[in-house]
């Protein structure tokens, strides 16, 4: 027997090449995928379009909000409705421009309307990535609407994110921009908000509220039957033939059926199920690689979560662990021994205050209102996800090999 067969790499590699083979597209299985026919959702298409139709009339259409948990099909729809009214625009003389952007993705206020400003057509020099006033980046994206004449659509995707990031800067720009109007001579602005959160409204300044939501549409959540209609149509053009067993096609969509009719998560759960069996050489996937998919995703996402956090929420995490169920007091004084420990010099309580709600916004920690009678209420913090995850995910990290 020769060397090289035994060489893990080149066994792998033989395996990829000549062994069992699930899927034979994997795009199909990624959720940004843009399928032909959205299943479902006829009736929410009709409301997209109607209310963005006025574009084409050479009009102004009403701002819109769109509502539904997340996986409802809410972007999937706004996309495939402005690629539509963008194929028929550019054969129009009316100047239209459709822009698209994620609040989350770009965490900044200045990354998102950098964002914005780049699909307007501004270069680096013309609107830098960084160095700005919020207020001049604005005027300089009005501007070239204005002078250009354009039309534009701004989407703006996880619009509940971009609200939180405004209460963290205090720069209103969703107040500036339902106002954008007001500053264009030439030209319109509409804005589009998709929202994962219902409540979102609830936190917005009343002035933004009446013209933001000129017009709103809600998407209902997908029943289980529906999931599995969804996913059988990815199934059939992503995998090969009876490459999942029937058991656990019902799995997978009870599964996501049970989690908010999440049609984003059964994709999910389908993709890396079959990554799972395929690696493992079986003939198809089973209900086992379907948890196993579902253990692995849960983990993924909080170890990606908890990675993304700037050192003194690493920190203020790994004493909310230490503390278990402590006050904020009681966390703030853990926290304050942590950054002696590891050489950290301190923030103030106000702003470790600030820090622990937004880490509870993420869902890695949870607070509760404790009411002490005479003594005021205070808030209890715990984590929802294991020490034993906290320490894998900064084992490796030599600033905290003192404290994990």
């Amino acid at each position: 027997m020769s060397i090289m067969t035994l060489d893990p790499v080149e066994r792998m590699l033989d395996a990829a090449e000549n062994g069992i083979t699930l899927i034979k597209n994997r795009d199909i299985l990624h959720y940004t995928y843009m399928p032909d026919t959205i299943l479902h959702r006829d009736s929410e298409q009709e409301q997209v379009t109607q209310s963005l139709i006025p574009i084409l009339k050479h009009s102004r259409p009403s701002n819109l909000l769109v509502y539904g948990k997340p996986g409802t099909g809410k972007t999937l729809v706004v996309k495939k409705i402005l690629s539509k009214i963008q194929s028929r625009v550019e054969k129009s003389k009316f100047p239209i421009k459709l822009i698209y952007a994620n609040s989350k993705e770009e965490t900044t206020l200045y990354g998102l309307l950098v964002s914005f400003g780049r699909q307007l057509g501004l270069n680096e020099k013309e609107l830098p990535s960084t160095g700005l006033a919020i207020s001049e980046v604005f005027k300089r994206l009005l501007k070239i609407i204005d002078s250009n004449q354009l039309n534009a659509v701004f989407v703006i995707d996880e619009i509940d994110y971009l609200a939180h990031l405004i209460s963290k800067t205090g720069k209103d720009i969703l107040y500036q921009l339902t106002r954008a109007n007001e500053r264009l001579t030439q030209g319109s602005l509409t804005l589009v908000g998709i929202s994962n959160d219902l409540t979102f409204k609830e936190r917005l300044d009343p002035r933004v509220l009446s013209s933001l939501g000129e017009e709103e549409i809600v998407f209902t959540n997908y029943s289980v039957e529906q999931i599995r209609k969804i996913l059988e149509g990815r199934i059939e053009q992503a995998l090969v033939k009876n490459a999942i067993e029937e058991a656990a096609l019902n799995l997978c969509s009870a599964m996501a059926g049970r989690e908010h009719g999440d049609a984003r998560r059964a994709i999910d759960l389908l993709r890396v199920a079959s990554e799972i069996a395929e690696r493992e050489q079986k003939t198809s996937i089973n209900e086992d690689h379907i948890r196993m998919a579902g253990q692995k995703i849960e983990e993924n996402k909080e170890v990606t979560s908890l990675q993304s956090y700037p050192l003194h929420e690493k920190i203020l995490i790994i004493a909310v662990m230490k503390t278990s169920e402590l006050s904020t007091g009681g966390i703030y004084t853990a926290y304050k021994t942590l950054c002696k420990t590891v050489r950290q010099q301190e923030l103030t309580q106000r702003r470790v205050t600030q820090m622990l709600s937004e880490i509870e916004l993420s869902g890695l920690i949870t607070g509760r209102i404790i009411h002490q009678g005479i003594h005021g209420r205070t808030k209890k913090y715990k984590l929802t996800i294991s020490p034993n995850t906290i320490k894998e995910t900064f084992k490796d990290d030599l600033t905290f090999e003192d404290i994990l």
